[in-house]
């Protein structure tokens, strides 16, 4: 029962962490609005039926029924067709989608406020105004993380060796257990013990774990003093790695890939121990980096998504599993907060910083995904100012008329798509998340 409680609260948690996320970046859209005096008539965080509102001025402030993001709306986002046409001339589906978007932004404007529309801005206002939103995430991101970092700390390899094996196996070994005639592990033999502090390796110092396995990497079938701290006092032990096949990693510490995104392996030196973790507080300098990660990982699963989505699908409906690091929605990610939560094995603090690790997370993807320059997303706000500019630009090179604000409004046909692929991907995440979900237990 308890285990159950504590699930919900992760789930609660998270989901009041995602709606404040929405709500910031609403608020990253309408103080630069109001700042620039364009007319703001609603503040919404999420769509659908409205739950509960309340009229501040102009602005009308409220929580609609489907949690999946938020807006604010403000006059005048097209501009009117140029010239006088008339709505006969908007025949067929697409025709009258680029029509009811042009006549549902002129009947936003109220008499007197004409000079208020958002159309009406300067191309960089409107840019700061659409970029508002996607930096209020990033900025919570560099905060949350700077919490996770600096407060919580990181769990890293430490100098204390975890556990020794009893046998040498092969990284490409599907057995994980030793049978009779396997070699044994040379950390073994040379009577390294669990809890023992590695204080030197072949005579160099040793401040990471990541320098005593490059030293003993580098000694396959070579004998090598360790000394050791054990039970309070200095234990010098000799140990000789077996040349084996590892798996090889960079100096971070990742698995390296071939082109086919297969493990690389190679034949280095061997001794058969393992770290314990632990957490460390990190400095301010690594939080702007550990966000340039998050951004980079989150840009690469776009980049990817078709594939990623095809193979989402496979996973839902058929055997494959899901990858543990692909999409997830708002449901997945919930579970994932339910999961860390309710785990006993680790202490409320290592709980909680996995909770920020997943806002913070959150809000490295909603400023991410945000910038793609596909309306109805702010990117394709952002994207058709930065084209109207140039256009301006161009213009005025060459001495030409003034070509006039872009006429967003035609593209809403592309954007009616954009948001049943959005629809269509969220449900099936949704369905995924639910039947095979990607979990931590």
């Amino acid at each position: 029962m308890e285990s159950v409680l504590a699930f919900v609260i992760g789930v609660v948690i998270i989901a009041i962490g995602l709606a404040v996320s929405i709500g910031l970046h609403e608020i990253g859209h309408l103080v630069p609005a109001k700042l620039f005096k364009v007319k703001v008539t609603q503040y919404m965080i999420g769509f659908g039926p409205t739950i509960w509102s309340r009229r501040g001025g102009e602005t009308e402030y409220g929580v609609k029924a489907i949690p999946l993001g938020g807006y604010i709306s403000m006059i005048g986002m097209f501009p009117p067709a140029k010239g006088e046409r008339a709505k006969a001339d908007s025949t067929g589906f697409f025709r009258g989608l680029v029509q009811d978007a042009r006549d549902s932004s002129s009947e936003s404007i109220t008499p007197g406020d004409e000079h208020r529309a958002f159309y009406r801005l300067p191309v960089w206002k409107r840019i700061i105004v659409m970029l508002g939103g996607p930096l209020m995430n990033l900025v919570l991101a560099v905060v949350l993380f700077g919490v996770l970092l600096m407060g919580f700390g990181i769990a890293q390899p430490s100098t204390t060796i975890a556990s020794v094996n009893e046998c040498v196996l092969p990284a490409t070994s599907e057995r994980q257990t030793c049978e009779p005639g396997d070699p044994a592990a040379p950390g073994a033999e040379a009577g390294l013990r669990a809890g023992d502090r590695i204080v030197s390796v072949d005579g160099t110092p040793i401040r990471t774990w990541a320098e005593s396995s490059a030293i003993i990497r580098e000694h396959p079938d070579e004998p090598i003093a360790m000394l050791v701290e054990r039970d309070g006092a200095e234990t010098e032990v000799t140990v000789t790695p077996a040349l084996s096949e590892r798996f090889a990693v960079d100096e971070n510490g990742v698995v390296e890939t071939d082109a086919a995104g297969e493990p690389v392996t190679v034949k280095v030196g061997f001794v058969g121990i393992a770290p314990a973790s632990e957490t460390v507080r990190q400095p301010a300098t690594a939080v702007l980096p550990m966000v340039g990660e998050n951004v980079a990982g989150v840009a690469g699963i776009i980049v990817n998504l078709p594939q990623r989505m095809v193979d989402v699908w496979n996973a839902a409906f058929g055997p494959d599993e899901r990858d543990p690091n692909g999409p997830l929605s708002v449901v997945g990610v919930g579970r994932l907060g339910g999961e860390i939560a309710s785990i006993d094995e680790i202490p409320l603090a290592s709980k909680a910083a996995g909770l920020v690790g997943i806002l913070a997370s959150l809000n490295v993807a909603l400023f991410v995904f945000n910038l793609i320059p596909l309306l109805p997303l702010d990117g394709g706000h952002i994207a058709g100012a930065l084209w109207e500019a140039i256009r301006r630009g161009f213009a005025k090179l060459f001495r030409r008329p003034d070509p006039g604000p872009v006429d967003l409004a035609k593209l809403m046909p592309i954007t009616l798509g954009v948001v049943v692929i959005l629809g269509s991907m969220s449900a099936l995440l949704i369905y995924a998340d639910i039947v095979k979900p990607v979990t931590l237990l």
